[in-house]
């Protein structure tokens, strides 16, 4: 392990003879996938943003920077993941062939099941997710909440329909809490981390977030580009996992990854410094600015797609995140403004850090960052918190 400037970094040492199998995030099921998403008539691609200007002044080739506040109007892109997951479930409850779902025939009312409730826990943006699919199919939700969850988030997921309850517990608890409260009360459990026998549906919602994959995919072929690296936050490992899976069928190892995580809430940061192949618990309240990666234990079928393909794991300060949100907030020379929250930005606020500060020069010449270098950053969330937002931007 090296640590520099409050941040931590392992690469990635550990070998795996027969590496996990990620054929289910492939080319050819994402094309299923966005299929499906598209059938939602609120569909857009979000954009691909290319900060030519930062690149100039970092002597980079390209960034790019996926702007997921613009997707289906929530914010934030968990959206994608829950509301595929959902449709499966829908879909195998009623007879339907997978090819056949969307968004028209699920939300018709002679496939209507008025006594269905869809449960989940969130840290604000995979809730909110939930509640919008479960409104806009015609159903009920109820979503669980860790104490400290901001009241904008509490009020955005009660916006869409959902009824909230904030508990006095980690949001790693509050996950089983939901489980638990939908095996006793005949809920459908839509929670994006798999526990003991449940597997499906998180793979489900893995799967759901490779629509972003694949869209970056498309609009790079239209300039004629291939990515060389990706920074990947992570929470419970989900969504970086599946990108990072989606990319490796793609690209193979032509792309370098890094995956980062809060220092509070390391979890695979922890998993891959102990680097015996196991996923790792990190204990505590996991407090953080960035919310939505405030977990302190990794979906266990996440893990090893991010042990076996990853290169470098990264914990960082949340200072780190709040650099990130600054910098699209005020971008360089004639490059767009973004708007990234706490748990969007902190890949660019580090991809800036690896680049212009000395004590991270092993990061930057051991993957290879140079002037041929094409990178990918996902800004998952827009300003879901604007409080915090405009009092981070304005320091």
């Amino acid at each position: 392990m090296s640590e520099a400037l409050g941040i931590k970094w392992v690469f990635n040492n550990y070998y795996s003879k027969d590496k996990v199998n990620i054929d289910h995030l492939n080319e050819s099921t994402a094309e299923k996938i966005i299929h499906y998403h598209k059938s939602f008539p609120m569909y857009k691609e979000t954009p691909l943003v290319s900060l030519e200007g930062l690149a100039d002044k970092l002597s980079l080739g390209s960034i790019y920077v996926k702007d997921e506040s613009k997707r289906f109007g929530l914010n934030a892109f968990k959206v994608l993941g829950g509301s595929y997951a959902t449709a499966v479930y829908l879909a195998e409850r009623f007879g339907l062939e997978l090819s056949n779902i969307s968004y028209d025939l699920l939300k018709g009312d002679e496939l209507r099941d008025e006594g269905l409730i869809f449960v989940t826990a969130t840290d604000g943006n995979h809730g909110r997710g939930i509640a919008w699919t479960a409104k806009q199919l015609g159903y009920k939700s109820l979503v669980f909440m860790p104490k400290g969850s901001s009241v904008h988030r509490i009020e955005s997921i009660k916006n869409e329909g959902a009824r909230v309850e904030v508990l006095d517990c980690n949001y790693d608890d509050a996950v089983r809490y939901a489980k638990k409260y939908a095996e006793d009360n005949k809920g459908i459990l839509i929670q994006d981390t798999a526990l003991d026998d449940y597997i499906d549906i998180p793979i489900r919602i893995m799967q759901g977030y490779i629509t972003i994959a694949h869209e970056i995919s498309m609009q790079l072929n239209k300039e004629e580009k291939k990515p060389t690296h990706l920074i990947s936050q992570a929470g419970v490992g989900s969504f970086a996992a599946s990108i990072l899976g989606y990319f490796r069928n793609k690209y193979g190892e032509s792309i370098k990854a890094i995956i980062l995580e809060p220092e509070n809430a390391d979890c695979i940061f922890k998993s891959a410094l102990i680097n015996d192949g196991e996923p790792h618990i990190v204990k505590g309240d996991l407090e953080t600015i960035m919310a939505g990666l405030s977990c302190g234990e990794p979906n266990p079928i996440a893990w090893p797609i991010l042990r076996d393909y990853a290169d470098l794991f990264v914990s960082c300060p949340d200072y780190v995140a709040e650099k990130g949100m600054v910098i699209m907030a005020n971008p360089t020379e004639s490059d767009e403004r973004i708007i990234s929250g706490e748990s969007g930005a902190p890949g660019l606020g580090l991809l800036d850090m690896i680049m212009e500060e000395e004590k991270l020069k092993e990061i930057k010449e051991n993957l290879g960052f140079n002037g041929n270098s094409n990178v990918i950053i996902i800004s998952t969330e827009g300003d879901t918190d604007p409080d915090s937002y405009r009092k981070i931007i304005a320091k």
